[in-house]
């Protein structure tokens, strides 16, 4: 009897740990979801016409592909620009700005200005090594962000000599999967031989 409900207990476990994934990816739509509902039943309430409300989710949709691709094309748009200087007179909100700015902008691919590499850096000790953003560099300097599993929002931000990191062939997108992952999604097991 003991033997059978280890037995069950142990494929509950395993059961569980192969939906949490499921799970949380309908977590993230219901989320979504609510939140576009939420905005709809706003405008809605505003007009109380679905003609209306139609209209304003489709200007809204357009003048986003609209600063999408001016922001590809050239790298700006006047609507974010005149965010920005809105936002740069707000003591502290302008802070807070330019930050999450910075951040959005290392992880998304139409700003060139922030450094996109990934590399090996040892950390918090020699002889043990962890994966790294490079955020920003001074002369030989790096400055890194070194992400905590499985929150790869979560970390440390350290600077440190340019000899001291290794690069890797890992885009953001990878990394952040190993970092999630806590190392099973790890597709570049050649690199562990580049490490000293």
């Amino acid at each position: 009897m003991k033997e059978l409900v280890k037995k069950l207990f142990n494929y509950f476990l395993i059961g569980a740990l192969a939906v949490i994934p499921i799970v949380v990816i309908l977590e993230i739509m219901i989320f979504v979801k609510d939140r576009v509902s939420d905005l709809f039943q706003m405008v809605y309430g505003y007009a109380d016409n679905y003609l209306y409300t139609l209209l304003v989710f489709a200007i809204s949709f357009f003048i986003l592909v609209y600063i999408g691709r001016k922001l590809v094309q050239e790298g700006r748009s006047w609507v974010i620009g005149a965010f920005d200087h809105i936002i740069e007179r707000i003591p502290l909100m302008n802070t807070l700005y330019r930050v999450l700015k910075k951040v959005v902008n290392m992880f998304s691919s139409h700003d060139r200005t922030i450094a996109k590499e990934v590399v090996y850096v040892e950390y918090p000790k020699d002889g043990v090594w962890m994966t790294a953003y490079v955020t920003n560099r001074y002369d030989d300097k790096y400055v890194l962000f070194v992400p905590t599993s499985p929150n790869p929002t979560s970390g440390f931000t350290v600077i440190v000599e340019k000899s001291k990191v290794v690069k890797s062939a890992m885009n953001i997108e990878e990394a952040s999967s190993f970092v999630i992952s806590v190392g099973v999604d790890y597709g570049k097991v050649s690199e562990i031989s580049q490490l000293p």
